[in-house]
């Protein structure tokens, strides 16, 4: 982990920073294989990549009733609730996001619409491997099914077993998923992408995975839309000495844990702080639970000292993290935040930390990763639904334009566009 000045990293280091340690060029020709694959024999190139990555033998890939029953009776009740009570949160939030038709006359006659229009089928990846990821289910579903699109599946990949974590199904009844196959990685985005004879075809694509799952998620877009690139994990943590390094080193860990490329970065004004902190990450990675993916992910990541906090935030924003943790005086907390330009998801204050928004306060974790927050917004129902505009004219309101229309189209030589107005008042 590096630990210096901002002002003395090298630019190898700076380069290995930016870059998330994660080249997906790597990749590309696996992924190309995969997709091909899937794409020319369907479901038994999926069923044999279930054998070959997730070493699951399976006779189906659809989640059956009883398997997803079974799921539900055998977990605690109060494992359910607070599933649930993740879900209540995440639902309210987003039904609030729910955009509304919009009608604007700015024209005697002439009344303009803005619909929103549900896409009618998605597709969830959920992924799995490392760990089991029931709140991705909750995450990516309930956005969907709040935006009012009908049918909505997942993909998330088999244990060796042949099931799926209980909880994940259970999640999946909760957000009122439709159906559930058994298959992970690229295969599983070529799948909804492409169709096969178990698998549907979507309209849409969400859903956080790995570098492969990135990647083929760029490569299907003729196919199917996406949200947009999320690989990886990432936290930058904006702190000053008013944070608590403790809090600060758990946070660095608990994004550690994700994934051997997850990236943790923190920056701050004061060297003391700095070192406190390292102290402390060096305590309790010792105690960590998952700790050869940490071990491997805090290769990637960087205690940085800058001159101040405007330096701080100058980094965060060229830096665009997945998620940024704002650790300062509570004075300053505003003056910060208004200065971010480039983030996923914010977390104010100490007691913010980023595994609040992954499970229960009501936001999405499905957030561009790799720097693509400057481009684009975190998952919402918005991703879900198309706009389509609608034009009500009568015959006043276009005569009060005509003008206008027969100038600009015989002025870009499109004549019959002109006729096609002038001959309505013949």
């Amino acid at each position: 982990m590096i630990c210096q000045n901002l002002s003395d990293l090298s630019e190898s280091d700076q380069k290995k920073l930016f870059s998330r340690n994660t080249a997906l060029s790597d990749v590309e020709a696996s992924v190309d294989a995969i997709l091909k694959n899937v794409k020319e024999n369907g479901d038994s190139a999926i069923l044999e990549y279930a054998e070959k990555f997730d070493k699951a033998k399976l006779s189906s890939l659809l989640v059956s009733k009883k398997e997803m029953d079974d799921a539900v009776s055998g977990l605690s009740p109060e494992l359910l609730a607070h599933l649930q009570k993740a879900a209540d949160n995440i639902r309210k939030f987003h039904e609030a996001q729910i955009p509304k038709e919009i009608w604007v006359e700015n024209t005697k006659g002439i009344l303009l619409g803005q619909k929103p229009i549900p896409v009618e089928r998605v597709g969830c990846y959920v992924p799995g491997g490392r760990a089991s990821y029931p709140s991705t289910v909750l995450m990516t579903a309930i956005p969907a099914k709040a935006a009012g699109v009908e049918n909505v599946i997942v993909c998330t990949p088999a244990r060796s077993d042949g099931t799926v974590h209980p909880l994940t199904l259970a999640a999946a009844k909760i957000a009122g998923v439709d159906q559930i196959f058994k298959t992970g990685g690229a295969q599983a985005i070529a799948a909804m992408a492409y169709g096969t004879k178990s698998i549907p075809r979507v309209d849409k694509i969400v859903g956080p995975g790995n570098v492969y799952v990135t990647v083929a998620k760029m490569k299907i877009r003729d196919f199917a839309e996406i949200d947009f690139p999320a690989g990886p994990s990432e936290v930058l943590i904006i702190a000053d000495d008013f944070a608590d390094p403790k809090m600060a080193a758990a946070d660095i860990l608990a994004q550690a844990e994700h994934d051997p490329n997850s990236v943790s970065i923190l920056v701050t004004p004061s060297s003391i702080f700095a070192e406190k902190v390292m102290e402390e990450v060096n305590v309790q990675r010792k105690v960590a639970h998952r700790n050869e993916i940490i071990e491997s992910a805090l290769a990637n990541s960087a205690l940085l000292v800058t001159k101040d906090l405007d330096e701080c935030i100058a980094f965060s924003n060229k830096f665009g993290p997945e998620h940024l943790q704002i650790m300062v005086d509570p004075k300053r907390e505003d003056s910060v935040l208004s200065k971010i330009k480039n983030a996923g998801s914010v977390f104010v204050g100490n007691y913010a930390p980023v595994p609040a928004g992954d499970y229960a306060s009501g936001t999405n974790h499905v957030l561009p990763t790799s720097g693509y927050v400057r481009m684009y917004s975190g998952l919402n129902t918005a991703h879900f639904l198309k706009f389509v505009t609608v034009q009500k004219i009568s015959k006043d309101g276009l005569y009060a334009i005509k003008d206008t229309i027969i100038a600009l189209a015989e002025e870009e030589g499109l004549f019959e566009h002109a006729e096609a107005v002038r001959k309505r008042f013949e």
